[in-house]
């Protein structure tokens, strides 16, 4: 179904009646080293114009935020409706005897200055663990916040929810449903702390597509299985975990509201935007040269098929191979291996791709001879793809992944500090 769906500018904004507002409230206090460096934005507000059926999915870490457990209140008492989302970055509130009640505190602010009940408003927070978060700041610049929300400033948004990301991360699609236009659109940020189980990173959707709250949360926790759970940077399943999806329909579709041809298509909409947000995310791994996909086929059950190729873009010595640009197809076969699916790996083939070209590096579970110097060349693109067939069954599946660098452990070796 991919024909079907353009992809637009606009991210959180593409979408109709969809406005936001970023700036910088000062939750990070500028470096004394250098004082006169210019500011990032590190907070920001999106919203809709009509009350959103809402579903979102959360980090299954047994150490959660206290966004999380706010926002997933908040949702509970709303009966899955939203208007609008607070979300700062640089302090992920997580781990403060005082958490909860400056999340709440948060969307307090909000509703008060829109004018709307408090449980409309969803609080998501990125950035160090264990650090106070200071609400004096996010309460002097909520207002402004409110006062500047428009319908353009998706980038204001999005620049705003990034810790360790060097490039920001939208994308959006228009389709058409029962002859009404609709769009899907969105923002992420992530960069590291990313291995995610039913979530990852922080992940913003919204749609003016009309659909109901259950079918909305059935296509999310269905697509979300197949893109950002088959994302990993370097393991860590982080604390603060979030996917939220609004949609307002204000696209004026009949209502989506079982499983149908316009479900089927909503769903796939969902796919194209999630899974270009999940390759971008891989893409700006902290300290990554290398984007890697891995695609494996020939399944016997799509679990299969997404157990193998996580087990592969999960392991530190290929990713590190990559990095090295080493065709050491062994430690693919490694990670193939220890998998948990059952598979025949007397019937695995391997190959290795790239823009310069593609190297089959394994037949039938064993090596074959491949030239060592057109794999290098293969190797020293900036997109890598692991081409895996098990020759089982009919399924597939993609993850993501990135190289591993000497830049990895610079970046973390004082994150906090």
């Amino acid at each position: 179904m991919e024909n079907q769906f353009k992809a637009i500018e606009g991210g959180i904004c593409a979408a109709k009646g969809f406005k936001a507002s970023g700036t910088y409230c000062g939750i990070k206090k500028p470096s004394y080293e250098n004082p006169k460096k210019s500011h990032k934005n590190d907070i920001c507000l999106y919203a809709s114009d009509k009350l959103c059926n809402t579903a979102a999915v959360y980090t299954t870490n047994k150490v959660k935020g206290a966004p999380i457990v706010v926002t997933k209140e908040n949702l509970e008492k709303s009966k899955g409706k939203a208007i609008a989302v607070i979300a700062n970055s640089k302090n992920a509130n997580t781990c403060n005897a005082d958490g909860v009640e400056k999340a709440e505190k948060m969307c307090e602010l909000v509703a008060n200055e829109m004018g709307i009940p408090k449980e409309y408003v969803i609080v998501a927070s990125t950035g160090v663990i264990g650090q106070v978060l200071p609400i004096e700041p996010i309460q002097q610049t909520v207002p402004e916040l409110v006062k500047n929300l428009d319908y353009g400033k998706n980038l204001e948004a999005a620049t705003a929810i990034m810790t360790t990301d060097t490039v920001k991360k939208e994308y959006a699609v228009e389709f058409e449903i029962g002859g009404k236009q609709c769009v899907i659109g969105g923002m992420a940020k992530g960069s590291g702390m990313i291995h995610p189980n039913m979530a990852t990173t922080l992940n913003f959707i919204t749609t003016d597509c009309c659909i109901s709250s259950d079918m909305l949360q059935k296509a999310l926790s269905e697509i979300v299985k197949v893109t950002y759970n088959c994302l990993s940077i370097d393991g860590d399943t982080s604390t603060n975990d979030m996917v939220c999806l609004m949609a307002n329909g204000l696209a004026e579709n009949e209502e989506i509201v079982r499983e149908s041809k316009e479900y089927d298509i909503f769903k796939s909409a969902l796919y194209e935007v999630m899974a270009n947000l999940t390759r971008m995310l891989a893409k700006d791994g902290e300290g990554a040269t290398k984007l890697i996909e891995c695609i494996v086929s020939g399944a016997d059950t799509q679990d299969t098929a997404i157990t193998v190729a996580k087990s592969v873009v999960c392991s530190s010595l290929f990713k590190a191979a990559m990095f090295g640009e080493d065709a050491n197809w062994g430690r693919i076969l490694c990670a193939i291996g220890y998998a948990n699916a059952e598979f025949d790996i007397n019937k695995v083939d391997v190959d290795i791709k790239s823009d310069k070209g593609i190297v089959s590096v394994c037949k039938n579970g064993s090596g074959i001879a491949f030239s060592e110097e057109e794999a290098s060349q293969v190797l020293s693109c900036d997109e890598i793809y692991v081409m895996i067939n098990l020759n089982d069954g009919v399924e597939n599946a993609t993850a993501w992944g990135c190289d591993l660098t000497y830049d990895y452990v610079k970046i973390n070796g004082d994150y906090r500090t």
